[in-house]
């Protein structure tokens, strides 16, 4: 079983491989991209683009060479060599230049975190179970499909969770579906299409949205209806977190006072800031 694993590991790794590859050679954006990893620093700005483009030559090559080889240890080999050096650039971005990006994989800049240096981490433990192995991928896949597949997919979501760059294909949406969920403002009551339109205009002359606006960094990401109330979701930024600012709009009234404000926390859910606000009715005798 164990040489089985390890014969499957030169797909997982060559596929990874290939893909990372592709960020780092195609591309209008990728002097850019090279520009924002730690390169900058390590190599100075004119050797850091060459640098990048070499590393996804890397890449391409041992990719290549893992996926094609019958039994290779010399991809084998090749793979451990660059893991080692993903690791050791990790360490040296993580330490002499943490805003930098990752410049891993995708074509989204990320910044180099626990994640990235356990996606390392993982590479490296598969490539160094990839020097055993004794027979090639395709003969386990036609010896032990299901085995095979199940390591292959199992091992591709945990590159996928721990890959920042791809957060907006699984993470992000995973996040908004459990903040309609619990989000702190929820209440439930009969259905009827308002138009967003109104409730944008509504929201804009509400005490809520002016105690915010502040803190908000887009405009309106999207929208929901929940009995009476209809919720209005923007990105916002609350004590130098990131998060979303959750209105709950009275969706059948006209009521800008009625208006709820919670900033939430974009990756916990936990609520950030939730202000009082005081409705007008409530300042008349003061006026008086």
């Amino acid at each position: 079983m164990v040489n089985d694993l390890a014969a499957v590991q030169p797909l997982v790794l060559g596929g990874i491989l290939l893909w990372s590859s592709y960020g780092k050679l195609v591309g209008d954006q990728v002097p850019a991209k090279a520009r924002r990893t730690a390169l900058v620093p390590l190599l100075g700005k004119d050797r850091a683009v060459p640098a990048f483009r070499a590393v996804g030559v890397a890449e391409v090559l041992v990719g290549l060479a893992l996926v094609l080889s019958p039994v290779g240890f010399g991809a084998a080999l090749g793979a451990t060599a660059l893991a080692t050096g993903f690791v050791a650039y990790l360490v040296y971005a993580k330490v002499a230049a943490p805003d930098s990006s990752c410049g891993c994989v995708g074509s989204k800049a990320a910044p180099v975190s626990w994640r990235s240096l356990g996606r390392a981490g993982l590479m490296l433990l598969g490539a160094v179970l990839a020097l055993t192995a004794t027979s090639s991928w395709w003969t386990v896949f036609a010896d032990r499909t299901a085995f095979a597949l199940a390591v292959v997919v199992v091992e591709a979501m945990a590159f996928a969770a721990l890959s920042a760059e791809l957060d907006h294909l699984w993470l992000v949406p995973l996040r908004r579906y459990r903040l309609r969920l619990t989000h702190p403002l929820s209440n439930t009551a009969g259905d009827f299409e308002v138009p967003l339109v109104n409730t944008q205009q509504q929201l804009l002359r509400s005490p809520a949205y002016r105690e915010v606006s502040p803190y908000l960094r887009s405009d309106i990401r999207e929208h929901w209806d929940e009995g009476e109330w209809r919720f209005v979701s923007y990105t916002a930024a609350y004590d130098e977190r990131a998060g979303l600012a959750v209105f709950a709009v009275p969706r059948t009234q006209y009521e800008p006072d009625d208006v709820l404000v919670a900033i939430v926390d974009d990756e916990t859910g936990k609520t950030l800031y939730k202000p009082r606000l005081v409705k007008r009715a409530d300042l008349l005798p003061m006026a008086q």
